[in-house]
């Protein structure tokens, strides 16, 4: 099982792991809910008739079906409705998805009631006195309760979604294991990808279309920046800023490889962008590592911070792409600490003095050969 997964592709492992938290979310809460009910309940004979009895094997199943549900939560919300309502603002999302899912909902407790029921009494899911517990049990407290825990779950669930979306998965788990919540010394790459004559494409669109090719101009970056292993650290402006822990960078030669996954599934939407807004955004970027100090910050907004001389010294290995000429210039200290096939050409430019740094260095660019 394991080798099976290690040799899933990093955007499928991706999704497997943002699904994941869907269940572990409807699994916590159900059992929460199923004990408060035991207690609750207390002498199964005072209990309303339309409940079901909490045998372990009812138990059992209950809390599979709930994690199940969740998954299954998760499943949509990734492949469907995520993207149904991606343009749509927070409240409107909640309630469409709400309602959206209520219809589900109502299919589901209606079957699993029933298979529940026929499970108690030891009968047939078709005869008739299942029907007739289903009956008694719509119109019951009973049913009260099991819609308000399923609102509640779902609530969760949709409120983590748009956190996890909104955050970044990566940021929302470091922030509830407290990676950071003390600053730690980390190496890691950084790249700087910044967008060629942004200036004169913002004054040709305007503020408002400009806005709308930034958003469709970083979506078309996200299946490369996933499937090379990187973290989008920041989105400033007309730049971004992605980001590997050094092993990840170096692995297969991840953070090169993002830049030219990149430079391909934009040029796939070329015609898109052409037709929508008469211009096609292309970029370059600069490529370098060290050690940053990383941790959370702020008082009235927390982030996680990364905080070194490798941010500044990035950005100015990128400010030299114009003067070479090219479109991507990485570090010679970095270029040494991969391998490269006979698919990459790299060609060392010498040591330029950085804007504001004391000591020079090698630079390199890097194309496909």
């Amino acid at each position: 099982m394991e080798i099976v997964f290690m040799q899933l592709s990093a955007i499928t492992k991706r999704n497997i792991f943002r699904i994941i938290p869907f269940g572990i979310i409807w699994l916590v809460f159900g059992a929460l809910f199923l004990w408060i009910e035991a207690v609750a309940i207390g002498d199964q004979d005072n209990k309303l008739d339309t409940a079901i009895r909490l045998e372990p094997d009812i138990v059992i199943f209950a809390l599979l079906l709930i994690t199940l549900i969740g998954l299954l939560v998760g499943l949509v919300e990734l492949v469907f409705l995520n993207r149904l309502f991606e343009r749509k603002s927070f409240a409107v999302k909640i309630i469409s998805k709400f309602l959206v899912y209520a219809a589900f909902f109502f299919l589901l407790i209606f079957v699993s009631f029933q298979i529940a029921a026929s499970m108690e009494l030891d009968i047939s899911i078709f005869d008739r006195r299942v029907w007739e517990r289903y009956v008694d049990f719509f119109f019951s407290p009973t049913n009260a309760s099991a819609m308000v825990q399923l609102s509640f779950h779902l609530l969760v669930s949709l409120l983590y979604a748009e956190i996890s979306e909104n955050l970044g998965q990566n940021v929302l788990l470091n922030f509830f294991t407290g990676k950071y919540h003390k600053p730690i010394a980390e190496t890691r790459i950084f790249m700087f990808a910044d967008m060629k004559d942004s200036t004169s494409i913002a004054e040709q669109l305007g503020h408002i279309q400009y806005f709308e090719l930034l958003k469709a101009y970083y979506f078309d970056f996200s299946n490369a920046i996933v499937k090379n292993h990187g973290e989008v650290y920041q989105y400033i402006g007309d730049e971004i800023v992605i980001s590997w822990k050094l092993k990840n960078g170096i692995n297969k030669n991840n953070c090169i490889q993002c830049f030219f996954d990149m430079k391909a599934d934009l040029l796939k939407q070329k015609e898109s962008y052409l037709d929508r807004y008469k211009v096609f955004p292309d970029f370059k970027a600069g490529l370098h590592f060290g050690e940053v100090t990383t941790g959370e910050i702020g008082a009235l907004k927390k982030e996680i911070f990364f905080t070194g001389d490798v941010l500044n010294t990035t950005a100015r290995i990128q400010g030299l792409c114009n003067a070479y000429g090219v479109d991507l210039l990485v570090s010679k200290n970095l270029i040494d600490q991969m391998e490269f096939g006979d698919e990459y050409s790299v060609k060392t430019l010498g040591k330029p003095q950085l804007k504001g740094k004391i000591d020079a260095f090698d630079l390199a660019m890097v194309s496909l050969a």
